[in-house]
């Protein structure tokens, strides 16, 4: 599959959005919360992160959006978040590439880079720990299993 990651433009947000929940609504449904922010951001909100300054990357097949990924640097911090594929694109390896593609874009402006996902979320953390990222927190979130944080030294 031929796939090109680029940054985001603000003509994308609707893409974005729509690709996201669709990817995060078994996340929802799996902690019994449907209120989680990737499911109930808007296109406004992510047109203002597009405008705001967040690394904000795309993946296309064609001309079709098949995932995105967002990073910021916190201080000497790369945190990496919103990783979206397409629920019938996920497994062909786009999650893996977009989650390279935003390390890069943060590479030489941080020394570690943070993402989280869902403690019984064991797809998402088996695709991070693939990719150099190692456990190093467990916190609670509401009435769920709470979530697990990761972390990758890169500097």
């Amino acid at each position: 599959m031929d796939v090109v990651i680029a940054a985001a433009t603000p003509a994308d947000a609707g893409e974005i959005m729509t690709v996201q929940r669709a990817a995060y609504l078994t996340e929802g449904q799996r902690y019994g919360d449907v209120t989680i922010p990737p499911l109930t951001e808007t296109a406004d909100e992510v047109r203002a992160v597009i405008a705001g300054g967040a690394v904000v990357l795309v993946a296309r097949a064609g001309h079709r959006l098949a995932g995105s990924v967002r990073g910021h640097v916190e201080g000497r911090d790369g945190l990496v978040g919103r990783l979206a594929v397409a629920p019938d694109l996920q497994g062909h390896g786009i999650g893996g590439r977009l989650l390279r593609a935003v390390e890069e874009a943060l590479a030489g402006r941080v020394d570690r880079l943070e993402l989280f996902t869902g403690a019984t979320s064991h797809d998402n953390v088996r695709l991070y720990e693939r990719h150099g990222y190692v456990v190093f927190d467990h916190r609670p979130s509401g009435a769920g299993p709470g979530l697990v944080f990761l972390e990758k030294k890169i500097g």
